[in-house]
């Protein structure tokens, strides 16, 4: 029964696009921990900032998901779920939960994978960096990144000029 509605309420899940891997990935090399996540509201839109070591790697994400990040990084509540808060309920229900997401970049597009553990079992599950992102910050999970990425993307400036979402 579970597992049917599982399907039924994420019917991805099902298919083969979704990709999850049996064995959790290698961390990079060096992993750094994000220490700090703001959204901001920049003249190309949405930005999330990821912080860590004195260094910020901003990425461009959709209005949603900034939304999402927000009211999760302010433990607000909207009148009706978006599609992380309805992912965290589903998840808590089921006794599951987001353990870290770790957040790369390939040619020029950021990836998450985000490792969830649920009932003893744990999958790590290809997704896009920002409902990644989201997701971690709903379950308090840490968000990893490697030095290189940090070194090659994170930017010295304290963050661009932009508004607060």
């Amino acid at each position: 029964m579970n597992r049917f509605v599982l399907f039924a309420l994420f019917p991805l899940l099902a298919t083969s696009s979704i990709v999850f891997a049996a064995e959790l990935p290698p961390l990079p090399a060096e992993p750094v921990r994000i220490t700090e996540v703001k959204v901001r509201i920049s003249d190309h839109g949405p930005v999330v900032l990821l912080e860590a070591e004195g260094k910020t790697i901003p990425i461009f994400i959709d209005l949603t998901v900034a939304l999402s990040i927000q009211g999760a990084l302010n433990g607000e509540r909207l009148s009706r779920p978006l599609t992380h808060d309805l992912m965290h309920s589903i998840l808590e229900t089921y006794d599951g939960k987001v353990t870290q997401t770790v957040i790369t970049l390939k040619g020029g597009t950021y990836y998450g994978a985000l490792t969830v553990a649920m009932r003893g079992d744990t999958k790590v599950f290809d997704s896009r960096s920002s409902d990644s992102i989201a997701l971690a910050i709903h379950f308090k999970a840490p968000i990893i990144v490697g030095r290189d990425l940090l070194e090659s993307a994170g930017k010295l400036l304290e963050e661009p000029k932009a508004q607060d979402l």
